[in-house]
């Protein structure tokens, strides 16, 4: 087992967020069977909280992993993680004529958000303010979109990336044809 606090520190977050994807758990799954609140499985699992001795044994026992080798030195290994196409979550119901694939873990969602929008000729997403500090980053990958931000406006091209404040409304719309764009928002 590892000797160094900081190693330790280091390594729990991401090994307990390996126990619990290997059993196919969601943080709710986990909650539910450790007694531990899903907010805080989380934020273990970020790497923003220490847990407690109690609160890791629970942990353990809930993703039925030896709490020794959780800790164990391991030799990289080689490992893809893979979202097949047809298991990618869609939000059908967000805009007008466009298609929103989620492309990020479901336990970055608040923090680093990544998605695929495919919009029809007129399409448009239309949003609301985010939390304050919140920004976008737009790639345009196929056709042309206007980009809103406040007051702001632009048109993209195939190719062209725009970063922009998310804490405002904002919309983005493909006014000439279908087009796609890959949009990165980060939450403050």
């Amino acid at each position: 087992m590892t000797e160094n606090t900081d190693d330790i520190l280091t390594l729990l977050p991401s090994r307990l967020k390996e126990a619990r994807r290997a059993q196919g758990l969601s943080l709710e799954a986990v909650a539910n069977l450790s007694g531990v609140s899903r907010s805080m499985v989380s934020q273990i699992e970020r790497g923003e909280s220490s847990p407690t001795i109690a609160t890791l044994w629970n942990l353990t026992r809930a993703l039925q992993v030896d709490f020794a080798g959780l800790l164990e030195s391991k030799d990289a290994q080689d490992h893809v993680e893979v979202l097949r196409a047809n298991d990618v979550p869609k939000i059908e119901n967000m805009g007008q004529g466009c298609r929103i694939r989620i492309l990020s873990p479901p336990e970055d969602a608040g923090g680093h958000e990544v998605y695929d929008i495919r919009f029809d000729k007129g399409g448009a997403l239309n949003s609301q303010p985010h939390t304050r500090g919140t920004l976008e980053q737009l790639t345009v990958l196929e056709g042309e979109v206007a980009v809103v931000s406040g007051k702001a406006e632009t048109q993209l091209q195939v190719g062209d990336t725009a970063r922009y404040a998310a804490d405002v409304v904002h919309s983005i719309t493909a006014p000439k044809g279908a087009a796609r764009v890959f949009l990165i928002v980060k939450n403050a």
